[in-house]
């Protein structure tokens, strides 16, 4: 096959084994722990809606280092929201929850960073607020562990800290809308493909970071994710 470019690498994530796993698409899950809804101004169970990051916003973060990504243009509220990253292994259209479990590869500890003000000005305006979650560096990720490592993960701890000071906390089990409930829902708007993640939504205690700032997020099995902004 002869290109008129040359085409982008393929975006990957390392893996507990030290193989990657390509990344296909990025679909996020919006206000899913009651306490962040409430934070951000909403409450009760409404139903799950997403929005979708390109894949080339990941910045993979091999376990035990540190990552990094610059302070991005156009915000000064440049926000941390910490996550389970779920990978899917195996695509599928209208799954059903009883079975969504089959259809996950592994877990991994995520960051689905935000400019803020951005994405706040675009909601008053009744816009898409691509330019407040989806731009580049904004999903840094830690290695990828395989559910037959871990198993199915629905309760642990989920902590964020800047600069060693706790800024979240919660616990997977406070998820609105579970995993496997997520990708149900997921899987009847679109069809899900090996190589997804799904950033599964952050509990409450979002807040700002600046150059300098030093980011650890942490859930129960999965380790820790490091990362710093420049």
């Amino acid at each position: 096959m002869r290109y008129v470019i040359n085409p982008p690498a393929v975006v990957t994530v390392p893996t507990a084994d030290g193989a990657d796993f390509p990344v296909h698409r990025i679909y996020c899950v919006g206000r899913n722990y009651a306490e962040h809804a409430q934070e951000m101004g909403f409450s009760g169970r409404e139903p799950p809606f997403f929005f979708l990051k390109p894949a080339d916003t990941v910045v993979p973060v091999a376990d035990g280092a540190t990552g990094q990504i610059e302070y991005p243009t156009l915000t000064s509220n440049f926000h941390h929201e910490i996550e389970l990253v779920v990978a899917i292994g195996i695509g599928g259209s209208h799954i059903q929850a009883a079975d969504a479990a089959r259809h996950i590869w592994g877990y991994a500890v995520g960051l689905d960073m935000t400019r803020r003000d951005l994405q706040t000005e675009m909601k008053k305006q009744g816009r898409p607020w691509c330019i407040g979650k989806a731009f580049e560096q904004s999903a840094p990720i830690g290695p990828l562990l395989p559910l037959a490592q871990t198993g199915e993960l629905t309760a642990g701890a989920i902590t964020l800290a800047v600069n060693g000071t706790r800024r979240q906390t919660g616990d997977l089990k406070e998820l609105i809308w579970n995993v496997n409930e997520t990708i149900e829902a997921l899987s009847r708007a679109w069809t899900l493909q090996p190589g997804d993640l799904i950033y599964t939504g952050t509990p409450a205690g979002v807040g700002a970071v600046v150059r300098g700032d030093v980011m650890e997020g942490a859930i129960d099995g999965l380790g820790t994710l490091r990362v710093a902004v420049h």
